[in-house]
């Protein structure tokens, strides 16, 4: 069985580290996985984390004080990950734990990544006010204009995705800002992507992130991949709700 490490960036997240690793925990029960944080608080955010690891050991922290931002957090998370599967998932609880489960699946069918996707019957985005919703989606047409490799991906600017160690062993990525999906998208190898339906949630302690300065890093972002991205042929894979809730029913049998 595939060992799957979970590369969690986290910033002044106190109050829902211990809830998120309790419900991570659950969605893989059985399957062997670690949850790396990369951590760049200000808070005791690393504090709660390393009183976790004392009882679960498969939780580990890195603190980061000379450096910060989501995207090269996430990087570093990569390379200290031991898992044949790595999947990014933020700290604030609006990406569901219980999707890992069949993001695992998915991989374990065949699939070099798996995207988590609000944007295909089954998914919801109500997790986001209005705003965040229309900068999201603007940000999402903005990618699939000057990326390509984007527009097949109904979801492109999320961060919770999962994929294949070896589709990044030769990826040219240098990443800037928030859009970690994006960076990795661009420039890693890989010929199949399954898409499978989830609901974002609303935040339930801590605040947003998003400000002025993400939105230009972004841009930033998007052109300097036009230079490096690479041209894979892929095939999307798309599953229902109930599909995917047969495929859970088979995987726990």
């Amino acid at each position: 069985m595939s060992k799957v490490s979970i590369v969690v960036p986290s910033f002044n997240e106190r109050d829902n580290v211990s809830n998120l690793v309790t419900q991570i925990d659950e969605a893989l029960a059985g399957i062997d996985h670690e949850i790396l944080f990369v951590d760049d608080s200000t808070d005791d955010t690393p504090q709660v984390i390393e009183e976790i690891s004392k009882e679960k050991p498969h939780v580990r922290v890195h603190h980061r004080t000379n450096e910060k931002g989501l995207a090269t957090a996430v990087i570093l998370g990569f390379k200290m990950a031991d898992g044949d599967y790595l999947a990014c998932m933020d700290a604030d609880l609006q990406h569901p734990p219980s999707i890992l489960r069949p993001m695992v699946a998915a991989l374990d069918r065949g699939a070099d990544f798996c995207i988590p996707s609000r944007l295909i019957p089954g998914g919801d985005d109500g997790g986001l006010n209005l705003w965040r919703k229309f900068v999201s989606g603007t940000a999402r047409v903005i990618g699939q204009i000057l990326l390509p490799c984007l527009r097949p991906i109904s979801d492109p600017t999320s961060g919770l995705f999962m994929f294949r160690r070896e589709a990044i062993a030769n990826a040219d990525m240098r990443p800037v800002g928030w859009k970690i999906m994006v960076e990795v998208l661009a420039t890693a190898t890989y010929s199949s992507v399954t898409e499978i339906p989830y609901a974002f949630a609303q935040r339930t302690a801590g605040e947003s992130k998003l400000d002025t300065q993400v939105t230009f890093q972004y841009l930033e972002q998007c052109f300097g991949l036009r230079k490096r991205m690479v041209k894979n042929k892929v095939t999307v894979t798309r599953w229902t709700p109930e599909e995917m809730a047969a495929i859970l029913k088979k995987m726990d049998e």
